[in-house]
């Protein structure tokens, strides 16, 4: 666990009381290879798609830059966005990386779920601003995931490999006919 993660309820920890939830160094430390692959789909380019769940219920996609540091994904957000509401009402939301030019899926699509904790532990925000220097003021969270998703072609299918903490990894090679399936 790192010292931000330390901070904000031993989340970062993966350990027990979480209900399946787990820091992002949990992910690198179970499924290396896919994690590796996720962030570095995150990596290529800066900009990514947040799903958060509205008042009325209804979603909201909204643009969000993610950070992975210190072995965890860290999301920052400007202070009266709408996603920052969101999140403090219903910590659930939905991480999608931008998926470039194209319609391949050359480089794969990939998105992460889970809950967002707010990190409000002055020394762990002034850490994380010294480091990326974003606009401030700014709001800081920690993403709790819940599942890591990675699709991409192998043709003749369409491979969805899918890891929640406490699960081993699943994936699932499909056809567009859904007549070949093979679980693994």
């Amino acid at each position: 666990m790192t010292s931000e993660s330390r901070g904000v309820a031993g989340i970062g920890s993966g350990a027990g009381g979480d209900g399946g939830a787990a820091g992002w160094s949990v992910a690198e430390a179970a499924v290396p290879e896919l994690a590796g692959r996720v962030r570095e789909r995150f990596g290529a380019y800066r900009h990514h798609v947040l799903a958060t769940v509205r008042k009325d219920g209804a979603p909201r996609l909204t643009g969000l830059e993610a950070d992975f540091r210190h072995g965890e994904l860290w999301l920052g957000m400007m202070v009266g966005s709408r996603k920052v509401s969101d999140l403090r009402r219903d910590p659930r939301f939905s991480l999608h990386a931008n998926p470039g030019p194209g319609t391949d899926l050359a480089d794969s699509d990939v998105r992460v779920s889970g809950r967002a904790v707010e990190v409000t532990d002055p020394e762990v925000v002034a850490r994380y601003a010294a480091a990326v220097k974003p606009p401030e003021p700014f709001h800081l969270f920690l993403a709790v995931l819940t599942e890591v998703v990675r699709t991409y072609v192998e043709a003749p299918y369409v491979v969805v490999e899918t890891w929640a903490p406490g699960r081993a990894l699943r994936t699932i090679r499909r056809t567009s006919n859904g007549a070949a399936q093979q679980v693994e």
